[in-house]
């Protein structure tokens, strides 16, 4: 895997020796980075990379000028390979990681300070978005300006309280733009 474009454009990224973790592949990461530089939605982001597996996707937002990407796994291992790429990128000082599992987070404690910009990006068909999303609502980790950037196997259904503003399918792979409903 690598770094697509922006300030960081060819760098590679460490991916899994397994198939623990199924990073966003570069022509899919290349496509949602395009449909979020149309809305202007990435230059100095506030961004939550949920899920967050080996981190491309918020590395990704770094390289394309994002001023903060916030890191979440339950995995141990994504974390560790995470912070790896980070590391190797030379990002640390625009980053933050931390072992979460974004479906159970709790509320936020700096609720001044929320996501303008968030990737969903869980294991397929266990209904993960859809419980990261209510937790995120709940807790005050976003709001009404939040982007939500949202990938699901192409056969699964969720049922959410957004709005999509986008909606694309690559193979197997469906990314959905997204905002809340108000």
């Amino acid at each position: 895997m690598r770094i697509v474009a922006g300030t960081h454009r060819s760098r590679l990224i460490k991916s899994p020796k397994d198939d623990s973790i199924r990073p966003t592949s570069d022509k899919v990461r290349l496509a949602v980075f395009n449909m979020l530089q149309s809305r202007d939605a990435v230059v100095d982001a506030i961004v939550l990379d949920a899920f967050c597996g080996s981190g491309a996707l918020g590395l990704e937002a770094l390289s394309q000028g994002a001023a903060h990407v916030t890191f979440w796994d339950k995995s141990p291992a994504s974390l560790s390979l995470t912070r790896e790429n980070i590391a190797a990128l030379g990002f640390a000082g625009q980053c933050d990681s931390a072992l979460v599992n974004s479906a159970t987070v709790k509320e936020n404690p700096k609720p001044e300070e929320q996501f303008t910009l968030v990737f969903l990006d869980p294991p397929y068909h266990k209904g993960l978005v859809e419980k990261a999303v209510q937790k995120l609502i709940a807790g005050r980790w976003t709001n009404d300006q939040t982007l939500y950037v949202i990938e699901t196997a192409a056969s699964e259904k969720i049922d959410l309280s957004l709005r999509i503003l986008q909606e694309k399918t690559y193979g197997e792979t469906k990314v959905k733009i997204a905002f809340l409903l108000t």
